[in-house]
């Protein structure tokens, strides 16, 4: 960003800062909206409310977390969708919200795998929905106690997987080796592939940092991810999903009057501005990317796709590498239709074949996870 725009910015933030002391800093962390991540695995005992409380960590559009669990016994559930946490603006079909099912699924499976049990996992047994999800069931779960099944190694990364929107280090490049461990990482259900130089790594620099940049100047879509944002840690504890602004920088601007949900979404504003330029610096720092392909779009395609996603992100945690999903060329609403065609050209090899996922990836310093809501809050009893 501007210089002399930052450090006028940055040092409003830090006069709120000081005044408030050494105590200020330290106690913006939103504890008690982290807590699921530290207790996951802790709390229960039975096998199936331990394997959710994993799976609730899996990675999903906005932070939505859009699982509902009805839970029928220690090792029996059914997993349906919560209509009221769709992205309607920015994924119409919601076929975004039913990748993140699929990673919560797979996510499941694994944890059941550690505790000796294998997850069998029945798919839309009351049918499948069409263009719009409905009420009827994502998934039946349950549990089945198998001797000698031994943990799948991409599970001991779950609580250090974290998707990471930094600048990465264009001075580190790939290795080569790691893009394939990523592709082997996904499932026989989908094709994927993977890129960290040349020419291809230029153009999807550029396109997805131009898909992003549209997007936020598309007021409608902006709006949907601006009408998610929680601003400080109060907001967040309140509502842990979403996309979360904390840290005592961020409220310290708050406070100062230069950060809010009306200026992120002013297109004269500063905070406006510097929203564009963060995303175009991490857009063009992208040292690599990776894609999951399906022949076709059923929501058994989407849920397949969610599984191979965690497997990547998972595998890409276990090598050191950064990733973050960059969907916005994916999507499917008119400011997006050139970027759609132009990447589908580019990385649709077969005819029908669909683009799910695209990620973005480098090395980067650690980020710390997102909020979660409690288990509690995501499950019925019977």
């Amino acid at each position: 960003m501007n210089r002399r725009k930052f450090l006028k910015i940055a040092g409003s933030a830090s006069i709120i800062i000081a005044a408030g002391g050494v105590g200020f800093v330290a106690t913006r962390t939103p504890t008690e909206a982290l807590k699921p991540w530290k207790t996951a695995g802790l709390l229960y005992t039975d096998p199936m409310r331990r394997a959710l409380s994993f799976a609730i960590l899996a990675p999903n559009p906005h932070n939505r977390q859009p699982w509902i669990v009805d839970l029928k016994s220690d090792t029996e559930a059914v997993l349906t969708c919560d209509l009221e946490r769709l992205l309607p603006d920015t994924d119409p079909f919601s076929r975004q919200i039913v990748i993140g099912l699929g990673c919560f699924l797979e996510l499941f499976s694994l944890a059941a795998r550690d505790q000796g049990y294998l997850a069998d996992i029945q798919l839309f047994p009351q049918g499948m929905p069409g263009t719009k999800l409905d009420l009827r069931p994502i998934a039946h779960l349950k549990l089945n106690k198998q001797i000698g099944l031994i943990s799948d190694p991409l599970f001991a990364e779950t609580l250090n997987r974290h998707t990471n929107r930094e600048p990465y280090d264009t001075s580190r490049p790939i290795e080569d080796q790691k893009l394939q461990h990523l592709i082997k990482a996904t499932n026989t259900e989908v094709s994927a592939g993977a890129t960290n130089g040349g020419k291809l790594l230029d153009d999807l620099r550029v396109l997805t940092k131009d898909a992003i940049l549209t997007e936020i100047k598309t007021p409608k879509a902006f709006q949907e991810s601006v009408d998610l944002m929680r601003i400080g840690k109060a907001e967040i504890e309140a509502s842990p999903d979403g996309i979360s602004l904390g840290g005592a920088f961020l409220e310290g601007l708050k406070l100062a009057g230069v950060l809010s949900r009306k200026s992120l979404a002013d297109p004269s504003s500063q905070s406006f501005q510097i929203g564009l330029d963060m995303n175009e610096a991490s857009a063009i720092s992208s040292m690599g990317f990776v894609w999951i392909n399906t022949k076709g779009n059923s929501r058994t395609d989407q849920i397949n796709v969610g599984r191979s996603y965690l497997r990547v992100a998972l595998q890409a945690t276990k090598d050191g590498l950064s990733m973050q999903p960059m969907s916005q060329a994916l999507q499917e609403y008119a400011a997006m239709d050139l970027y759609f065609k132009t990447i589908h050209d580019r990385l649709a090899n077969k005819p029908g074949e669909r683009m799910q996922m695209l990620a973005r990836l480098g090395y980067a310093e650690k980020v710390g996870p997102a909020p979660r809501w409690p288990l509690a809050t995501r499950i019925k009893e019977a």
